[in-house]
């Protein structure tokens, strides 16, 4: 089979190498999925780059890819969720990744079923980035009748993040480029902020959550509209020491991220609020939640390009250093 690898963590270069590889075997708990379609992240970039190796050390070389649709071909003793044929999606558990290939094995609990008026480059643009919105919400303990704000919301997360705030009973607002106003009301979001004609630190107070998708000095002033005890996400700012322990990290890299996280952990002393950062990990339970809401809601994630396979790192680059307006996907057939 064709896989795009990774050979070395090198900062100026993502480049990928398509080789052949065999068709991986699969456990008693596991099922060989022939991939169909894969999402490509910003992720993808950063563990070539080295930059999440503290989180994650991947052996090299590494199939590179998070997130992927496929079809099962074969399955394990001891898996029943599943049957051959069924059309599935994921994000693979972190310490296996390696969806850029056309076979992949796969363990039956990060798995869920793909929504049937989907087609497969519009599933394999929902799993890392859906299962990141639930989890963060989860991490906040959020709850119905509460308030939330998703910073940058007209891009690829905010599509996901409104309806499955809203689906969970949150008052969603969320800022942006004005020309995206109507389709991101029409996700379900309750307040829209052109970010071109106000500040939303002038406009919003006492708000419960935030979900941070733009880090830098959003992060402070996103915790200057919350209300004491509120609770912020962060998927762009750094790691704390929260974060290691939820991760079960080493007793030294739990110490390292509790020294690169401490400006957080101030900032949110300060404005009496709580900060956590996020790295999405493989639930096939929590993907089958996501998938029920958009199957009721009829949601159709944004896709910006689909490439084919032998164009992996030109997908990559797009991610990389192209403007988007959804999601770039891979497509093997």
């Amino acid at each position: 089979m064709k896989a795009a690898i990774h050979t070395q963590y090198n900062k100026n270069n993502i480049k990928l190498d398509i080789i052949e590889l065999p068709k991986p075997t699969i456990k008693s708990n596991e099922l060989l999925i022939s991939v169909t379609a894969v999402g490509v992240n910003p992720l993808d970039n950063m563990i070539s780059r080295g930059e999440v190796k503290l989180i994650v050390p991947y052996k090299l070389p590494q199939i590179a890819g998070n997130e992927f649709v496929g079809i099962v071909e074969k399955i394990g003793n001891s898996v029943s969720k599943f049957k051959v044929g069924d059309r599935v999606f994921g994000r693979m558990k972190l310490n296996k990744i390696g969806t850029f290939a056309e076979y992949i094995a796969v363990e039956d609990h990060v798995l869920a079923k793909v929504p049937e008026y989907l087609t497969d480059e519009e599933a394999a643009a929902i799993p890392l980035t859906a299962l990141t919105i639930v989890q963060s919400l989860d991490l906040m303990h959020a709850e119905s009748g509460k308030t939330i704000f998703i910073s940058g919301g007209t891009g690829g997360v905010g599509g996901m993040a409104i309806p499955i705030a809203k689906a969970k009973g949150l008052t969603v607002i969320t800022n942006g480029d004005g020309s995206n106003a109507e389709r991101v009301l029409k996700l379900g979001a309750d307040k829209f902020i052109d970010y071109k004609k106000e500040d939303y630190t002038n406009i919003l107070s006492n708000v419960d959550y935030v979900l941070d998708t733009l880090g830098g000095h959003e992060t402070e002033k996103q915790m200057t509209i919350m209300k004491k005890g509120g609770q912020l996400v962060s998927l762009r700012a750094m790691p704390n020491g929260d974060f290691a322990k939820r991760m079960k990290l080493p007793c030294w890299k739990k110490v390292l991220f509790s020294l690169v996280g401490r400006k957080f952990d101030k900032m949110a002393e300060k404005y009496g609020v709580r900060y956590n950062f996020i790295f999405v990990e493989g639930n096939g339970q929590q993907l089958q939640e996501v998938a029920d809401i958009f199957s009721e809601l009829k949601i159709k994630p944004s896709i910006d390009t689909v490439y084919k396979f032998d164009e992996v790192n030109t997908a990559l680059d797009k991610v990389a250093n192209g403007r988007s307006r959804g999601k770039t996907v891979i497509t093997f057939k």
